[in-house]
């Protein structure tokens, strides 16, 4: 019970100035990408408007409160599995296959745009929403109960990631990501993760068992293409690959390594990456501003993080927490992996750096994200003295 309303709604000005040092930090980077790229665009431009389209979502979801965003959830999840689906039968004229792959609609006078990454905030929310209503129906948890919230929430993320797997292993893992933190949050009982996190990690240190020793049965029976496994062997062994399709990573290695403390300075950059504009940003910070630089840009995700992880604590609307939770576990996802790839602690998978890296359906996607942080923080009641908000 309440009895005295402190607040009322508020912008998140702390978010705010996150966002807008991502923004410069993104600009800087695009800049100096886009100064020594094979193309001629001007990829700064672009990445501003696409920004100034970011912060129109912001201000349109942030108008959504609780009750909207439930009411909203499966519509927008169905409208996002009906894109992946169209995806797969549309024509090239307006599909267009890119690098292999087929993940863009053709949109004219914007480009291309990408669904899947819209999808990731659509899973997020039904997952949320999934969670929160399982926890109202079930208020006494039992085994069963834990394991149907479970089969729930598999289902909910295996119909996107099976449409997309075969055309899109980034995504794909970043949809795992996601389903991952949720479960961790979800209350699920240790007595049924432990043993099927054990299983699943059992299972992963099999395929790359026979990646490494019998890379035909995967070829043959799971349909593993050659270019995915070479993916894997140029990462164990870059510099064996360094003319094909190693050449990105040890390029990268070469940029970063070469920035050592200080970094070259802006502009100063000596090492040809290609497309570094868009998944291999970090090497460009790395080379221009070296460890410091790099240290900074990585600082200020750990900080977005830890605003978001605030926000979630600090509600008291489970549904808002588990949204929380997802957008984190995106974030987090992204970051780690993307870093991770251009430093050659992990496998090239094509994930972009979130905020950073160019790309209009990627920003949009992180914007849609970071809208919804908006709305719980804009929509938050605070007060004395009850428990909930």
């Amino acid at each position: 019970m309440s009895s005295n309303n402190n607040s009322t709604t508020k912008l998140d000005y702390s978010l705010v100035f996150i966002l807008l040092l991502l923004f410069l930090a993104s600009c800087l980077a695009i800049y100096s990408a886009q100064a020594s790229g094979q193309y001629k665009e001007n990829f700064l431009i672009k990445q501003i408007v696409w920004y100034a389209v970011g912060g129109g979502i912001i201000a349109a979801v942030m108008t959504l409160d609780s009750d909207q965003l439930r009411k909203l959830t499966w519509y927008a999840y169905g409208f996002g599995i009906f894109l992946l689906c169209f995806l797969i039968v549309a024509p090239p004229s307006i599909a267009p296959v890119i690098n292999g792959a087929k993940n863009w609609f053709k949109i004219p006078g914007m480009g291309t745009i990408q669904p899947s990454e819209f999808v990731k905030i659509f899973i997020i929310l039904a997952l949320a929403r999934t969670i929160d209503q399982h926890h109202q129906k079930n208020v006494i948890k039992t085994i069963q109960t834990d394991f149907w919230l479970l089969i729930k929430m598999g289902m909910i993320t295996m119909l996107p990631l099976v449409l997309i797997i075969k055309q899109d292993l980034g995504t794909s893992l970043v949809f795992i990501a996601i389903l991952v933190g949720m479960i961790f949050i979800s209350g699920i009982s240790w007595k049924l993760l432990v043993p099927i996190f054990s299983s699943g990690l059992i299972l992963i240190g099999t395929v790359f068992y026979f990646v490494l020793w019998y890379p035909e049965f995967l070829a043959k029976y799971l349909g593993v293409g050659e270019y995915q496994l070479r993916r894997i062997y140029s990462w164990l062994d870059p510099y064996s690959y360094q003319g094909t399709d190693a050449y990105q990573l040890t390029k990268s290695l070469l940029a970063i390594g070469s920035g050592q403390t200080g970094g070259k300075g802006f502009g100063n950059r000596e090492v040809y990456l290609p497309e570094s504009q868009t998944d291999f940003i970090f090497s460009v910070v790395g080379e221009e501003y070296g460890f410091i630089g790099a240290s900074v840009l990585i600082s200020l995700f750990f900080l977005l993080i830890y605003h978001i992880t605030k926000v979630g604590m600090e509600t008291k609307n489970n549904f808002y927490t588990y949204i929380c939770v997802g957008v984190i576990s995106m974030i987090t996802f992204h970051v780690f992996q993307n870093i991770g790839m251009t430093i050659g602690v992990l496998p090239i998978t094509g994930i972009p750096l979130p905020f950073i890296s160019y790309g209009g359906s990627a920003l949009m996607g992180n914007m849609l994200a970071l809208g919804l942080i908006f709305s719980i923080r804009y929509h938050y009641k605070k007060y004395m003295f009850s428990t909930t908000a």
